[in-house]
């Protein structure tokens, strides 16, 4: 996969996925798709806002699984400085 980003002056992030025809046929790069909506919505809450952000899946993604994808969305979203500082909560006693 390959990430392209560019700042946009809202106070949130918008995300477009491309999968061309080299992926697979229809059905295969619907998967993708989805797959990498999803992972990308798995990391919602850590995303810097104010960006538009582009994923162009390359052929072997057809191939991988949803944990191969998920893994480098997080690689790519944090190597891209989208990825914010993770806010640990406190955990609640139980008594």
């Amino acid at each position: 996969m390959v990430v392209c980003k560019r700042a946009n002056e809202l106070s949130t992030s918008r995300f477009g996925f491309s999968v061309s025809k080299r992926v697979g046929k229809a059905t295969t790069r619907n998967r993708v798709k989805r797959r990498m909506r999803e992972a990308v919505r798995m990391h919602s809450e850590l995303l810097v806002p104010g960006w538009d952000v582009v994923f162009i899946a390359r052929p072997r993604i057809g191939r991988a699984s949803y944990g191969d994808i998920e893994s480098s969305v997080e690689h790519l979203l944090d190597k891209a400085g989208l990825l914010g500082p993770i806010e640990s909560t406190p955990c609640k006693q139980m008594e």
